[in-house]
């Protein structure tokens, strides 16, 4: 039965493959994806030993156990690693045997090592770079292929988060003929821009693998979001056989629609190459016309216009889905980062997902592009730093090639928090900075930066580094002096704040900062029983800051480009303060299922005009403590003030004054309902009402989208919510919520934001949080209806029904 079902799929891969791919065809970019066979060991696998189908992305760690005996240790999330091999079939026909065929992989933490037929075909230690291997001179025609993958995760710890283990990224397979644009062959710039015309050069590598020279017609369109042609430039050369060739166009652009962050508008470069009237390949490039400064006393300027980085660090997690990059997930992070007023992601601390960055150009985020978290000087006993001599040029080159054509990125961070940086006799760290920022403007103009938690001028990055942009991590008592110690130098906050929260536990009194630990290298052995850290804004670590105390800085000096809070979400790993039982981090203003902490909409307050009241804690206590003086806090905007009533008695109205970015009112608890009203000149702009919450009666499901692509990659993220019975949310509900699915999809990760749980990511349970859990639902290739039921003991169960479609 194995035997036929192996011979079907053979025959359906074929079948699909050479149905799809046409000799006459230039190029053909292929999904990948779809029909491995995975197998965790140490040595290889055996034929006759069992592999599991699965498809990619995919990571093999997130459905591990938590165990703090795990190698990677808490602060890499304590889930496994390993030994993980991949192996995949597939049949090409005769007709390729002229062709060039490729295989490119996005991601594949990490040390992989791919072989083809078995002839090894390369090895690339580095878990988080892009690369492609040419598989034409070990191809098979009319016979079977088989691509073999060795992920080796074992040696750890090698990260100082989660990582994940696995070809966790896209994979693709690429056809084209003899000549053809190789792999990031092109890199368009816009050297001159204005609102009247914009310069665009493109640049196109072309390598001509034929039998013989050819003498070829390079053909460059620019194409706007409407399919217009806007520009248009040939070329004619000759490219010698064995050789690469390059060549510059040149055009010009009328009244070019500018990439902004309120209208990030694209153009398409269409690249073709022609011989005696034959297509040979056709090669397309987005790109996106702007221009931005940063300036020293200004700060940074897009379009001309005077414009606050207003940014978040993001790591490469999706929670529940872990490291396996699904895009749908990642624009949903994005997306509830826009709604707190975000305009700027740094990639912490390494190179993203290509579409994180397709997502960027296309929502109009701007984008600081980070490399390496270490250089040559190591900060876990196995990490990249042991590869560093024979593997970062190569590496630097191919991220810069890769990800330059993207409008949204700014800046270029060759690394984070160095250790090189520390010795302030020794130039090295500076060198290697040098040597690192050559490289990059061999390949691109855009500025470059390090971030910096040694903020000296002694820094040997800063010193001899020869940078563009003075990266700060913390020190954000520094800042105001920052003229005097680097005068007519440009300021970035690299990394801010490093305050923590768990969502929806408060400690009062409110109003007195707690450092959590005390210091970085002492273990911190006080806090909260089950491990748990105020939301106020008012724990941080001792190296950061509250919220409010970096942003109020940075918001009134015009010379500060902007800043990159510590973090948007939380991600697994690095707990702080906390070791075991926590696994994941408390640092995000969103917790790792997507659920905003109250410090989110501090922000929101501050960096977006839409009226917003946000008053918190829930109006309802524990019986344990419905005797205490509650703090309650208000975040508001495009309002003069906030009153406050309690069961219709007016607590009083108050104004934020003194750089003040909230208010609070101190209240004896008592139970029914708490109403605030925002206003302005007078008139009323927002009332938010808050009743005490029963006993937990029954489930409210919400999905973010109850219609999904029938593609077997989008997703539907479902709220679970325990309420009372007059619809109220039941703040303190832990209730164990299960989950049954039936029709054309299932349940790919259920999570609650607990740091603490360990209960697993892929099941069809989950406990509420503070009265919330999240199920992530994702569509097969059929078209239907999904019908996904909760229920819980004690609980009134329902139901929601989310469509598939083509």
């Amino acid at each position: 039965m194995k035997r036929i079902e192996k011979l079907l799929g053979l025959f359906l891969l074929a079948t699909l493959t050479m149905s799809c791919q046409k000799k006459s065809e230039p190029r053909k970019v292929e999904n990948f994806n779809g029909g491995w066979r995975f197998r965790l060991s140490d040595s290889e696998p055996t034929p006759d030993q069992k592999w599991r189908t699965v498809d990619l992305p995919h990571d093999w760690s997130i459905a591990g156990d938590f165990d703090p005996s795990n190698p990677s240790g808490v602060g890499g999330g304590a889930l496994p690693g390993g030994v993980g091999w991949y192996k995949k079939s597939f049949v090409l026909g005769e007709e390729y045997r002229d062709r060039k065929v490729f295989v490119q992989f996005d991601g594949i933490y990490q040390m992989s090592r791919v072989w083809l037929n078995g002839e090894l075909l390369g090895f690339r230690p580095n878990g988080y770079i892009s690369f492609e291997y040419d598989l034409t001179p070990f191809l098979r025609f009319d016979a079977e292929n088989e691509i073999l993958v060795k992920v080796d995760n074992g040696q750890q710890p090698n990260s100082r988060w989660y990582s994940g283990s696995g070809i966790y990224r896209n994979v693709r397979l690429v056809t084209t003929g003899p000549v053809y644009v190789p792999q990031y062959g092109t890199y368009v710039v816009t050297p001159e821009v204005s609102v009247n015309q914009a310069e665009v050069v493109v640049t196109t590598t072309i390598t001509n693998q034929s039998e013989g020279d050819q003498n070829i017609q390079l053909i460059t369109s620019l194409v706007d979001v409407n399919g217009n042609e806007v520009g248009l430039s040939k070329s004619t050369l000759s490219v010698p056989q064995g050789v690469l060739a390059e060549e510059r166009q040149q055009m010009v652009i009328e009244t070019p629609r500018l990439w902004s962050l309120e209208s990030p508008e694209l153009y398409k470069a269409i690249t073709t190459i022609t011989s005696d009237g034959k297509v040979l390949d056709v090669y397309e490039t987005l790109f996106g016309i702007r221009f931005f400064d940063f300036d020293p006393q200004e700060g940074f300027s897009l379009n001309g216009v005077s414009t606050k980085i207003k940014g978040v660090c993001l790591h490469h997690d999706l929670g529940a889905l872990g490291a396996a990059f699904n895009k749908r997930a990642m624009e949903r992070q994005l997306r509830i980062m826009q709604e707190m007023g975000v305009n700027a992601i740094r990639t912490s601390h390494n190179p993203p997902a290509p579409e994180v960055l397709q997502l960027c150009d296309e929502m109009g985020l701007l984008v600081m592009d980070e490399m390496f978290d270490m250089w040559a000087i190591g900060k876990t006993e196995h990490d990249y730093s042991q590869y560093w001599t024979d593997w970062h040029e190569r590496d630097l080159r191919d991220f810069i090639r890769r990800d330059r054509n993207h409008p949204s990125i700014i800046v270029w961070s060759i690394g984070n928090e160095i250790m090189e940086q520390y010795n302030h006799t020794d130039s090295t760290g500076g060198l290697i900075a040098r040597e690192l920022a050559a490289m990059v403007r061999s390949l691109d103009s855009r500025p470059i930066t390090t971030a910096n938690n040694d903020t000296s001028p002694d820094n040997p990055l800063i010193r001899y580094g020869g940078l563009d942009l003075v990266g700060f991590n913390y020190h954000h008592e520094q800042y105001e002096d920052f003229p005097e110690n680097f005068p007519n130098q440009v300021f970035i906050a690299t990394e801010t704040n490093s305050s923590l929260a768990t969502r929806g536990h408060y400690d009062m009194p409110s109003d007195s900062v707690r450092i959590w630990p005390l210091a970085w290298d002492k273990k911190f052995e006080s806090g909260n029983p089950e491990n748990t850290v105020s939301a106020y804004d008012h724990v941080r670590t001792p190296w950061g800051s509250t919220q409010e105390d970096t942003w109020r800085i940075i918001k009134k000096n015009d010379f500060m480009s902007g800043m990159f809070i510590w973090t948007g979400f939380d991600y697994l790993g690095e707990p702080t303060p906390y070791e075991w039982p926590s696994r994941s981090s408390y640092f995000g203003l969103v917790d790792l299922a997507g659920f905003p902490k109250d410090s989110y909409y501090m922000y929101q307050s501050e960096w977006t005009d839409q009226p917003m009241l946000h008053v918190f804690p829930p109006w309802t206590m524990p019986s344990d403590r419905n005797d205490e003086l509650v703090d309650v806090w208000a975040y508001y905007n495009e309002a003069d003030e906030v009153e406050l009533f309690l069961n219709g008695k007016s607590l009083g109205a108050k104004s934020k004054e003194n750089d003040e970015f909230h208010v609070m009112w101190r209240v004896p608890y008592q139970p029914g309902e708490l109403k605030a009203i925002s206003r302005k000149d007078g008139n009323e702009v927002l009332t938010v009402i808050d009743q005490t919450a029963g006993e937990p009666a029954r489930i409210e499901l919400l999905a973010d989208q109850r219609t999904i692509k029938a593609n077997g990659t989008d997703l539907s993220f479902v709220t679970v919510k325990v309420l009372d019975e007059k619809g109220t949310l039941v703040p303190y509900a832990d209730n164990l919520i299960s989950f049954e699915l039936e029709g054309p999809g299932k349940i790919v990760g259920v999570d609650n934001g607990n740091p603490v749980s360990h209960e697993p990511f892929q099941a069809s349970y989950r406990k509420a949080f503070h009265g919330l859990c999240l199920v992530v639902v994702q569509s097969n290739e059929s078209p239907g209806d999904i019908v996904l039921q909760a229920s819980a003991d004690g609980l009134e169960g329902v139901s929601i029904n989310i469509t598939t479609v083509r």
